[in-house]
C-alpha cells in the first residue's frame, strides 16, 4: 500500500527502482558551480536544484557556492537564483522551499588563476560545513569551456579542495565536449585523472538524462514483444536523429569551429547508437552497462568509401516558421570564410552478431524543418505479399520510432486494412505518449544527472573509455572533411543538403520525414 504524499509536497519521478515508496535522496553536499553567468547555469543547473529541493530530494544540509568574474555578494548570486528559478523552473514556485534553500547559497568571487580566489572558496565551503552539516562533501560542477578545465582542476588540487578522506566525498563534473579530438580528450583525462581518482569523474552528457533515452533499456528487455527482432534478421536499418530549427543563435564564439559531427554525433548520437545496439547487460549497474557500450563502440566499422557515406552542410538563408531568417555566414560572430558544417550524416556500421550488414544512419542538424530527436528501427519487408501491386500501394517498411523530444514516446508503423469493401492495406501508427500515460511528469535530464552526481550513482556518465571509442570513430570523418573541403549549403527550414538524401538513395532508402 503506497504511504499518504505529504502536504503540498511535488510528485516525485525520481524515486529508490527498488521501491516505489524510497525517494532517492541526496545527502548533506555543497555544490559549487563554476559557470554561473552562462545560459546553462542559468536556464538549467539552477532550476534544477530548486527542483530537486521542490521535490524533497536534497537535505537540509546543502549548500549550493557560485564562482564568477563578478563583484558580488553571495545575496547578490542568491538573487540571480532567484530570477533563474522564477523563470526557468518545471515545478511551481513555494517560498518555503526557497527560503531554506537560500540560506545555503553562497559566491566567491575571482579569476580561474587566482590562487586567493580558491583559498576564499575552500573558506567557504568549509564554513557550510560548520552552518549547514554539509559534511565535507563537495561537487565541483565545470559549466566552463573545456579550455578553461586544467586551471580549475589544477587550482582545485592546489587548494587541497580535491582531496577527500574516509569520511567524506569530492566529485568533478565535467561537460561536454569531452576534447576536439582523440588527443585532446585524452590530454584532458590525463589532467583531471592526476587530481580525481576516475570513479570520482563525471562526465555529463545530458542526452542520457532524458526518460525516453532509459526507456530504450526498458523497451528491448522489459518485453519479449521486441527483442526477438532486434537484430539484422528482421531490421533494415537504423536512423538516429536530431534536428534543431534553430540557428546558432548566442552560441557562435563557441559553435565555430567545432561543428555538428563534434556538437552532437561524437557524444549524443554515438551514446543513442550504443544503446539501441549493446547486449543485454548482466545488471543496469554501471559497470555492466558501460562494458556492454564499450563492445559496440568498439565494434563501430566506418565504410571505405567516406566520401559516399558522409555528407555535411551549412545552412543558408530561408524560412522558418513564417519568418525569414539569416544563412550561417551571415549570423553575427561567424567569419564569412568560416567552413564549419551545421549539418552532418554519416553512414556507420556494427560488425557483430546482431548487427553485420545493417546500416546506422547518423544525423544532426540546425535550421532543419523542425526540432526532433527521434531513433527509428525501419524493419525489412515482409517477403511475401499475397496482395496485388495496387492494394499495397501506399505501404512502406514497418518501422518502430522512439522520440526522445519533444513529444516523448514510442511509435509503431505497420499495415492495416482501410475499411471498405476493397482489400487496400496502408500504413498507420500505434502511439504510446509518456504524458498521456502516466500522470507523473518526467524530470528535466539536469535533475536526474545532478541527483546521481551527489548520491554517487554513475550508470548515466560516460567514462574516458566510451569517449576515446567515439573519437576514434568520428576523427578519420573529420579529417576526410579537411582534406576535400567539400561543404553543401541548404536552405533553412528544408531537411538538409541534396547530398544527405543521395547518402541514402545510393542504397534504395530515404530518411525519414519526422
Amino acid at each position: 500500500m503506497r504511504e499518504p504524499a505529504m502536504p503540498g509536497a511535488v510528485p516525485n519521478p525520481l524515486r529508490d527502482v527498488r521501491d516505489r515508496r524510497l525517494p532517492r535522496i541526496a545527502g548533506p553536499s555543497v555544490l559549487v558551480l563554476f559557470g554561473v553567468t552562462g545560459d546553462l547555469a542559468r536556464k538549467k543547473l539552477m532550476p534544477a536544484i530548486y527542483d530537486l529541493a521542490n521535490r524533497g530530494l536534497l537535505p537540509p544540509g546543502f549548500g549550493l557556492v557560485g564562482f564568477a568574474r563578478r563583484d558580488w555578494e553571495h545575496q547578490d548570486f542568491a538573487q540571480v537564483a532567484y530570477e533563474a528559478v522564477r523563470e526557468h523552473a518545471r515545478t511551481p514556485f513555494r517560498e518555503d522551499v526557497w527560503r531554506q534553500l537560500s540560506e545555503g547559497v553562497r559566491f566567491v568571487p575571482g579569476e580561474l588563476d587566482d590562487d586567493a580566489a580558491f583559498d576564499r572558496l575552500a573558506e567557504t565551503v568549509r564554513e557550510l560545513d560548520e552552518q549547514r552539516g554539509t559534511g565535507g562533501n563537495y561537487a565541483f560542477y565545470l559549466s566552463l569551456p573545456p579550455k578553461l578545465f586544467p586551471d580549475v582542476v589544477r587550482q582545485l588540487k592546489r587548494s587541497g579542495l580535491s582531496e577527500s578522506d574516509e569520511r567524506s566525498w569530492r566529485r568533478v563534473v565535467i561537460e561536454k565536449p569531452f576534447g576536439h579530438d582523440l588527443a585532446s580528450a585524452q590530454d584532458l583525462n590525463q589532467i583531471v585523472d592526476d587530481v580525481f581518482p576516475p570513479q570520482s569523474v563525471f562526465r555529463i552528457d545530458h542526452y542520457l538524462g532524458k526518460e525516453t533515452v532509459q526507456n530504450i533499456l526498458a523497451l528491448r528487455f522489459a518485453n519479449t514483444l521486441f527483442e526477438p527482432i532486434w537484430n539484422r534478421g528482421y531490421v533494415d536499418h537504423v536512423q538516429i536523429t536530431m534536428a534543431e530549427d534553430i540557428g546558432v543563435g548566442g552560441r557562435a564564439g563557441y559553435y565555430d569551429g567545432i561543428g555538428a559531427a563534434r556538437d552532437v554525433i561524437q557524444n549524443h548520437l554515438l551514446q543513442l547508437l550504443a544503446l539501441i545496439a549493446m547486449e543485454e547487460p548482466t545488471s543496469f549497474g554501471a559497470d555492466a552497462l558501460r562494458a556492454e557500450k564499450e563492445k559496440v563502440l568498439s565494434a563501430v566499422v566506418l565504410p571505405r568509401d567516406l566520401e559516399g557515406a558522409t555528407a555535411r552542410g551549412q545552412y543558408a538563408a530561408g524560412w522558418q516558421g513564417g519568418s525569414k531568417v539569416r544563412g550561417y555566414l551571415e549570423e553575427d560572430g561567424i567569419p564569412a570564410d568560416s567552413r564549419t558544417e551545421t549539418y552532418a550524416a554519416i553512414k556507420l556500421e556494427v560488425d557483430s552478431r546482431r548487427w553485420a550488414g545493417v546500416p546506422f544512419y547518423l544525423r544532426t542538424g540546425k535550421r532543419l524543418g523542425r526540432r526532433v530527436t527521434e531513433v527509428a528501427l525501419v524493419f525489412q519487408r515482409a517477403p511475401h505479399l499475397p496482395f496485388t501491386t495496387t492494394e499495397t500501394s501506399e505501404l512502406g517498411h514497418n518501422a518502430l520510432v522512439i522520440r526522445v523530444q519533444p513529444d516523448e514516446g514510442v511509435t509503431l508503423r505497420f499495415g492495416s486494412k482501410v475499411p471498405g469493401t476493397a482489400m487496400e492495406v496502408r500504413d498507420v501508427n500505434m502511439d504510446f505518449a509518456y504524458g498521456a500515460s502516466f500522470t507523473e511528469a518526467s524530470p528535466e535530464a539536469y535533475e536526474r544527472l545532478i541527483l546521481d552526481v551527489l548520491i554517487g550513482d554513475p550508470p548515466l556518465f560516460p567514462r574516458q573509455e566510451e569517449v576515446e571509442l567515439s573519437w576514434r570513430i568520428l576523427d578519420p570523418i573529420i579529417e576526410h572533411w579537411a582534406e576535400t573541403g567539400k561543404l553543401d549549403q541548404y536552405r533553412s527550414g528544408t531537411w538538409g543538403p541534396a547530398s544527405a538524401d543521395e547518402l541514402l538513395a545510393r542504397e534504395g532508402r530515404v530518411w525519414r520525414r519526422p
